[in-house]
């Protein structure tokens, strides 16, 4: 399909096609620049397209190409090729009788919808969403757009080509998602909203993120791509977390601060970048006296 020359195991059965952050054992995964050669070549990943030939570890296959990411992307367009609507509800959707669609919404091709489940007007849940029973959708809430994440080169006209997204959503059951919500399916894997996990108004959530169980994201939250939220996680009002990074089980984030980098589990933060909130707020009565002390410093009254 790519016009590939194989190298190492030639035998081997790809599983799937991912993106380095969410690389799994079986998967097939595509790097074309030399500083990421060896972060990709020792990954999970079984077989790896490059566009150069290069030593690799034993019982994985290189496939080089001159063009490694139009290879991923032809991989991706055969396996999730765009199907344009024709109408509201696709037939290949399939809803249990008992859940409630509002009039206006949009249910894309190969979606399934559980039983109880509450889908408010002018909601769109796009191709290849999966949701589970009793969960609730407020209106206006888009499931499943394209991710934001691009290729990039400055060497061309076009800066930033997009990556196709072939990923899902999955949302558990008994979870709820505010009015004006926004999730992106993953490239190549899924989004993930775990069971019992409340979402409220205007939220917006990157590709490939996994959000646990039971967890709470108050308004405005802001998620990167590929990140992981343990269960029992609460974002308070205008959070913003940063990608590929970890935030563990009970974590509590305080409104308005911006997570930078992996946050241990039980502990509450605050402030940009977030730190422990008791040592931050340490921090801001200390802010407040420096006027104080450069007088004193200073030789002042």
């Amino acid at each position: 399909m790519i016009g590939a020359e194989v190298a190492g195991n030639k035998d081997g059965q790809a599983t799937g096609i991912n993106e380095i952050h969410k690389v799994e054992g079986g998967d097939l995964v595509f790097v074309d620049h030399p500083k990421y050669y060896d972060k990709c070549i020792n990954s999970a990943a079984s077989f790896i397209i490059i566009n150069k030939a290069t030593s690799f570890p034993e019982g994985k296959a290189l496939l080089i190409v001159d063009q490694p990411f139009e290879a991923y992307q032809k991989i991706v367009r055969h396996f999730r090729p765009f199907t344009p609507a024709s109408k509201p509800v696709s037939d290949t959707a399939v809803i249990d009788q008992s859940s409630y669609v509002a009039p206006n919404v949009y249910i894309g091709h190969h979606v399934t919808i559980g039983r109880n489940c509450r889908i408010h007007p002018n909601v769109s849940i796009l191709d290849y969403t999966e949701i589970g029973d009793n969960v609730v959708i407020q209106a206006g809430t888009v499931i499943g757009s394209d991710a934001f994440y691009y290729n990039t080169k400055k060497d061309r006209a076009v800066w930033y080509k997009k990556m196709e997204s072939g990923g899902r959503v999955v949302i558990h059951s008994d979870a709820e998602i505010g009015a004006g919500c926004t999730i992106d399916r993953g490239v190549s894997h899924d989004t993930v909203i775990g069971a019992g996990t409340k979402i409220d108004n205007m939220v917006h959530i990157g590709h490939d993120t996994v959000i646990g169980r039971n967890c709470l994201i108050a308004a405005q939250v802001g998620i990167a791509g590929a990140t992981t939220l343990g269960d029992g996680v609460i974002l308070w009002g205008q959070v913003g977390v940063s990608k590929t990074l970890e935030i563990g089980d009970n974590v509590v984030v305080l409104a308005q601060s911006g997570v930078g980098k992996t946050l241990a589990p039980g502990k509450i933060y605050f402030g940009s970048p977030a730190e422990d909130a008791n040592t931050k707020k340490k921090e801001l009565i200390w802010v407040k006296r420096v006027p104080e002390l450069w007088k004193k410093v200073m030789g002042g009254d």
